[in-house]
C-alpha cells in the first residue's frame, strides 16, 4: 500500500502515463529510514526537501509542513503493518501535469513508499568491498546535481557497470576529473588525522548521512574535517575510505584497484553515530 497526496491505495495504476515524474523526471525524493516509532533525522530531510523544491521552482504547499508529512509517513507505515519495525521510506513530490518541458503549474503531489528492512541499527559491514572509478559519463559539478532527483541515468549505468565488473560500488567523477560521490552515498578520505570529503561544489550529493558525520568529525579534537576536491591520485595514498548514507549508516570500502584499507575510523564514527541517535531519541 502507498500514501498517494494523502489517500491510501494499492500501488497499481497509480501514476498515469503524463506524470511529470515520470515524463521528464520533473521530481525530488527524500529516502528516509524509520526505526521503531523514529524517522531518524527527519528534520535534515525535511529541510532538505524545501530546500530542494525550491530550486526546482516547485510550489511548496501550505500544509507541507514536517508535522505533516511526517503524520503522512506515520500513516503509511500502520497501513502497511510495519510501524513497529524498521524501514525504508521514500518520500516522493512531482509536479502537476501538464505541459512539455515547461510545465503548465508549479503545483505538486506526492507519494510515499515504504518498505521492510531487516537491520534495526546501523551495523559494521566488514565484509570485502572493492570499488573502481567509472568514466564512462561525468557529474556536472552544479547545484542540480547536489539534489535527489528522478534523474539518475549514470547511477543507473554504474550499477550495471559495477555489477559487469564484480564491483560492490562505483565511484563517480565530475567534468573536471574530481572524485565526486559513489553511486549510493558519499565519500570520505581518511589521511592520517585529517578526514577529507568532497565539497557540494563540485556536484556531490547534499547527503543527510553526510551531515552526520560531517557533525561528528567536528567534534573529535584528534581528526580535522576538510571539505575539498578528491584526486584519483589521493584515493590510492589515503589510509581508509568509506561510503555513507542514511540506510546503510557507513560502508566501509576495503579495496581500491591495488589498494586495500582498514576501517578504523569507520568503525568509531559508527559507534558515535550509535549513541547520538540514542540520545536524540
Amino acid at each position: 500500500m502507498i500514501n498517494f497526496n494523502g489517500n491510501i491505495t494499492d500501488n497499481l495504476q497509480t501514476l498515469s502515463i503524463n506524470n511529470r515524474g515520470f515524463a521528464y523526471g520533473d521530481a525530488i525524493f527524500e529516502t528516509c529510514k524509520y526505526s521503531h516509532g523514529n524517522l531518524l533525522f527527519w528534520e535534515d530531510h525535511y529541510f532538505r526537501l524545501m530546500a530542494s523544491m525550491r530550486i526546482m521552482r516547485m510550489e511548496i504547499p501550505m500544509n507541507f509542513t514536517m508535522e505533516f508529512l511526517e503524520a503522512e509517513i506515520q500513516k503509511t507505515l500502520v497501513e502497511n503493518e510495519i510501524s513497529n519495525k524498521t524501514a525504508r521510506v521514500k518520500l516522493t513530490v512531482f509536479r502537476d501535469e501538464g505541459g512539455l518541458y515547461k510545465p503548465s503549474s508549479k503545483n505538486v503531489g506526492f507519494v510515499i513508499a515504504v518498505s521492510p528492512l531487516e537491520t534495526d541499527f546501523y551495523l559494521l559491514n566488514d565484509a570485502y568491498y572493492e570499488v573502481d572509478l567509472f568514466k564512462d559519463f561525468y557529474v556536472s559539478p552544479s547545484l542540480l546535481s547536489t539534489l535527489k532527483t528522478n534523474n539518475k541515468a549514470i547511477n543507473i549505468v554504474g550499477s550495471v557497470y559495477a555489477e559487469e565488473n564484480n564491483l560492490q560500488n562505483a565511484l563517480l567523477i565530475n567534468t573536471d576529473k574530481k572524485v565526486v560521490e559513489a553511486l549510493n552515498g558519499n565519500l570520505f578520505l581518511v589521511k592520517e588525522k585529517t578526514i577529507k570529503t568532497p565539497p557540494l561544489a563540485d556536484g556531490c550529493l547534499k547527503g543527510v548521512m553526510r551531515k552526520q558525520i560531517i557533525d561528528l568529525v567536528a567534534q573529535l579534537p584528534e581528526y580535522e574535517l576538510e571539505e575539498a576536491s578528491i584526486s584519483p591520485f589521493e584515493l590510492q595514498k589515503s589510509d581508509e575510505l568509506f561510503i555513507t548514507n542514511v540506510i546503510t549508516g557507513i560502508q566501509p570500502i576495503s579495496k581500491y584497484r591495488k589498494k586495500e584499507f582498514n576501517n578504523t575510523v569507520a568503525k568509531m564514527l559508527l559507534q558515535k553515530l550509535q549513541v547520538k541517535i540514542r540520545l536524540a531519541n
